[in-house]
């Protein structure tokens, strides 16, 4: 099903509100993509677009208030939410600051505290001038960071949102199923690439805002690079990471293959992948910390060049195409059930790489795979 009923919304609302009662909050004040779709239910494109803001303030009670441009006001009045304030943008001299200044000192007393997410990941989209205006603007009133409200209520998905990610998965899969059908020795990587979205909007879709992976002889030097021209050749790895989208959700994993054969040392590596993933799987359960599942990945990768400067080996997914948790050393957070994870893994084989990414759901018991879980030996193609 696509969209949300209202009270996934009203759910939402209602423990950021408990949260930011404990916090001493008076106020949430969000003016990212995701943040404001969290809470609304308002998708479309048109934040790629960098010229007018976007707000919604999550007062301390009551439904969100949506502070937007005009042209949103059509498409936010679907939603759940009705109060709906607007002004014509671009404006110069007063981009909306002005009117969402009124409304915090509507909703929040003198000597309010009013979130606004500073942690990592996150980013203020407001020109900093802005800022400053909006802060002499709403008087005595502080803007103060969100106590990480908002990460904690994100981190941990309602079945209705993990089931949005695992059609996303699901379509993926398909796609990548039909991967041999285009990718062979001497076809063009570019054009593997283009064909490959082509097979994802094919198989369902909305969009492939993300899509990379390499192809090199016996492995890949990175996996962020634009794809070149170069063709495929006999001995080459081929990998293909996709973060496509589905009713606002990505997946977020990737495939392996060899293109004719791989020798014995790139099939050994991929063994070593599949057993690292294998091995986080196993303890992804609740009381578990991302900490955990970092090492007992590199405690499989370490037998060998484990480090391919990769910074972590997983993370959270969702609305976004990476989310918190990070899977490193230092990452303490504590997998509780609802919680979506990818599992990314990344082997030294001499001077190039391998990777390999599985998505799965941290639940009360086991965990669960979300991504079709990828062969045991690597591919042939």
């Amino acid at each position: 099903m696509r969209g949300f009923d209202n009270s996934e919304f009203a759910a939402r609302t209602e423990r950021a509100q408990r949260r930011m009662q404990a916090s001493g909050l008076s106020a949430l004040l969000l003016t990212t993509e995701p943040e404001v779709r969290y809470f609304t239910g308002y998708l479309t494109r048109f934040w790629e677009s960098p010229t007018r803001p976007w707000f919604l303030i999550v007062p301390a009670s009551g439904k969100p208030i949506a502070v937007i441009p005009s042209i949103g006001a059509a498409l936010m009045a679907e939603t759940w939410i009705d109060d709906i304030r607007i002004w014509t943008a671009p404006d110069l001299m007063d981009d909306g600051i002005s009117l969402l200044a009124e409304t915090l000192r509507e909703v929040s007393p003198n000597g309010a505290r009013i979130g606004l997410p500073d942690g990592h990941e996150t980013h203020v989209r407001i020109p900093l001038a802005d800022l400053r205006r909006l802060q002499q603007a709403i008087g005595p009133r502080e803007i103060c960071g969100d106590e990480g409200i908002i990460r904690a209520l994100r981190m941990v998905k309602s079945s209705s949102e993990i089931a949005k990610i695992e059609t996303a998965c699901a379509i993926a899969g398909r796609a990548f199923q039909k991967v041999p059908e285009i990718a062979k020795e001497g076809v063009a990587l570019d054009a593997v690439f283009r064909r490959f979205q082509m097979l994802c909007l094919d198989e369902g879709a909305d969009w492939v805002p993300y899509l990379a992976g390499g192809a090199e002889q016996g492995g890949y030097t990175d996996v962020i690079s634009p794809a070149t021209d170069t063709r495929l050749q006999r001995g080459d790895v081929l990998m293909l990471d996709t973060g496509l989208v589905w009713d606002g959700y990505f997946c977020d994993y990737d495939r392996n293959w060899a293109i004719v054969s791989a020798n014995a040392q790139v099939k050994s590596a991929y063994g070593a992948l599949i057993e690292a993933s294998d091995a986080a799987f196993e303890i992804a359960r609740p009381g578990a910390t991302a900490a955990d599942l970092f090492q007992a990945m590199n405690s499989v990768l370490s037998r060998g060049d484990a480090d391919t400067g990769a910074g972590r080996l997983g993370h959270g997914l969702g609305m976004s195409l990476t989310e918190w948790p990070s899977l490193i050393p230092t990452d303490h957070t504590v997998l509780e059930p609802g919680m979506v994870l990818t599992l990314e893994p990344g082997i030294a084989v001499g001077d190039k790489i391998l990777v390999h990414e599985e998505n799965i759901a941290i639940t009360e018991g086991e965990p669960r795979f979300i991504s079709p879980r990828a062969d045991q030996e690597l591919p042939e193609i």
